[in-house]
């Protein structure tokens, strides 16, 4: 990151918390594709540059993520006052030999899912911690209490979503007021330039109530918008690994690549990558607070963190020109 491009930091949604506009985050990287050392390398990068929260979740390669995550943070010594960790719970991290009690939002599931991540992370506490997604088989009550008892127990400082609609979110929020627990602070969604309703359109009314920070996941839309699957899927990339078919059904269709190559001339034109605009277009968005970037390579983290130059240059004139490319911008609903 260039010596003028300064981390900007915003507020999590009305909490006091502030995070980095960019974030770093292990979904697929860690374990499956890089090993400690390059962990470490890009962890570095991503601090020294000024990022400040560090994302995870007990899923992530069956817990490994985290175990690495924590081996790097015991290693570098840095002010654990400094940054902010987050965890998340739902899925278990057992896979398919998962049983009843090791997945999902029940009181005892969400206990236990901390006392593991604070134990492979090897912290405290976490800064946030998050419920991976909706759980029909658990009443949202018992997830609001649970997470709250955490809180005041000093073992996480905020709690959030992960995937969850808005009705589900306001819910817990109601039954927050109406019992004198804490709230939901902030939801991570999925938001990037082919993935817009839920930010955009669905909680839209949420930022103005009671408010929202959102962390979003996947601002390159698992890579695509970098441009490197136009001429079909790179050997290492991540949608050339086994357990990522489902997400090649989901983006690699002619009609996304085309968009891709059209942006690619954009950017181009802007002088920066498909990846930088497309990075620059999510933060542009007032209402994200954070967008995780993720990392296989050194020269991949250095180029996406140059975004935040690139933010000056989306005037609303080219803004308009993404749009026209895209086609699909939320119709916002009349109050």
């Amino acid at each position: 990151i260039s010596k003028k491009a300064i981390m900007e930091y915003r507020n999590l949604g009305k909490s006091g918390l502030q995070l980095s506009v960019l974030s770093f985050g292990s979904w697929v990287s860690f374990h499956k594709q890089i090993n400690d050392k390059l962990a470490g390398d890009l962890m570095s990068m991503a601090y020294d540059a000024g990022i400040n929260f560090f994302d995870n979740a007990e899923v992530y390669a069956h817990g490994e993520s985290e175990l690495m995550m924590g081996r790097m943070f015991k290693k570098k010594k840095w002010d654990r006052t400094s940054y902010v960790l987050s965890s998340k719970v739902f899925f278990g991290w057992h896979g398919k030999e998962n049983k009843p009690t090791q997945k999902g939002l029940s009181r005892k599931h969400i206990t236990e899912a901390c006392h593991e991540a604070l134990t492979r992370l090897q912290t405290d506490y976490l800064d946030l911690f998050y419920c991976h997604r909706p759980d029909k088989n658990t009443p949202i009550e018992e997830t609001v209490r649970a997470m709250n008892t955490l809180i005041q127990q000093g073992k996480i400082l905020y709690w959030g979503t992960s995937e969850w609609s808005g009705v589900e979110i306001m819910e817990a929020h109601r039954l927050a007021e109406k019992y004198h627990l804490i709230g939901p602070t902030m939801e991570q969604p999925q938001y990037n330039l082919f993935h817009r309703e839920k930010i955009e359109k669905e909680f839209s009314m949420i930022y103005e109530t009671v408010g929202l920070g959102t962390t979003i996941w996947s601002p390159l839309a698992s890579g695509l918008l970098t441009g490197k699957y136009n001429d079909g899927i790179p050997k290492k990339s991540r949608l050339a690994l086994k357990d990522m078919d489902w997400l090649k059904d989901q983006w690699l269709t002619k009609d996304n690549l085309k968009k891709v190559e059209r942006l690619g001339k954009l950017a181009k034109q802007l002088d920066m990558s498909t990846a930088r605009l497309s990075i620059a277009w999510a933060i542009n968005n007032e209402n994200v607070t954070t967008a995780i970037l993720g990392a296989s390579k050194k020269t991949q983290l250095t180029e996406n963190l140059k975004a935040i130059e690139d933010k000056e240059k989306l005037t609303p004139e080219i803004m308009e020109k993404i749009d026209s490319i895209m086609k699909n911008k939320p119709v916002q609903p009349q109050y």
